[in-house]
């Protein structure tokens, strides 16, 4: 069972900026490209930052208040001061970007986009060169997998080849990415491993074992039948 990379979802042709890049081109960058965020990159091509709108609002913000009147946003930090006032996008970048590489997989770029709280992760290659993007809508690509793929990935590598079970001796019913299997397992055990290895395939929505019966109860003292 292999986990889809983020090579295979990521957006390649990416609009980037450079350092010296004024502020209403960076506005008119994202308008004309219709996306809310670029990366910064140097002469070399290396990410150092990205811009996103949130960054660029702060202006608007920070400028709300009337002349000579106190700030829009008083409890701005310093550097979001800063970035208010800044004027190119090196100024108004956050940096260092959020980076993820091509191999990572759809797991570990979703849990770094929740740890770090960003919407998307620039793809860089082992020397920070940018290689695309993926945003939180790439990710989501996984679950428009087809059912007969899913039933395949779950038949052949969790039952079969990770699992060792013979699989004429389950069924496995995939409908919108939800999987039902059923039939007799030697041992009522194996039930919560199967679940959770149906549950790690991308694209499965929900999985339902209900349906399983099995020969020997190994979870109680003595075993049992049902």
């Amino acid at each position: 069972m292999r986990h889809r990379t983020i090579d295979r979802l990521m957006t390649r042709e990416v609009v980037s900026v450079h350092g010296d890049t004024p502020f209403k081109e960076i506005v008119r960058t994202l308008s004309q490209n219709q996306v809310t965020a670029v990366p910064v990159v140097d002469g070399e091509g290396r990410v150092v930052g990205v811009v996103s709108e949130g960054d660029l609002l702060r202006k608007t913000a920070d400028q709300a208040a009337a002349p000579g009147g106190p700030p829009a946003v008083p409890n701005l930090k310093t550097w979001e001061r800063a970035k208010a006032e800044g004027t190119r996008a090196e100024e108004l970048m956050s940096a260092p970007a959020v980076c993820a590489r091509p191999e990572w997989t759809v797991v570990e770029a979703a849990q770094l986009m929740e740890v770090q709280r960003v919407k998307r992760l620039v793809v860089v290659d082992g020397d920070d060169h940018l290689k695309g993007i993926v945003s939180r809508r790439d990710l989501l690509g996984i679950f428009l997998r087809e059912d007969d793929d899913i039933r395949r990935e779950i038949v052949e590598d969790v039952l079969g080849d990770t699992l060792r079970l013979e699989p004429s001796a389950l069924a496995v019913h995939v409908h919108d990415g939800r999987v039902e299997i059923s039939g007799r397992l030697p041992f009522r055990g194996m039930i919560p491993a199967i679940e959770r290895m149906c549950a790690m395939v991308d694209g499965v929505v929900s999985v339902s074992c209900t349906r399983l019966t099995y020969d020997v109860d190994d979870t109680e003292r003595g075993g049992g039948r049902s």
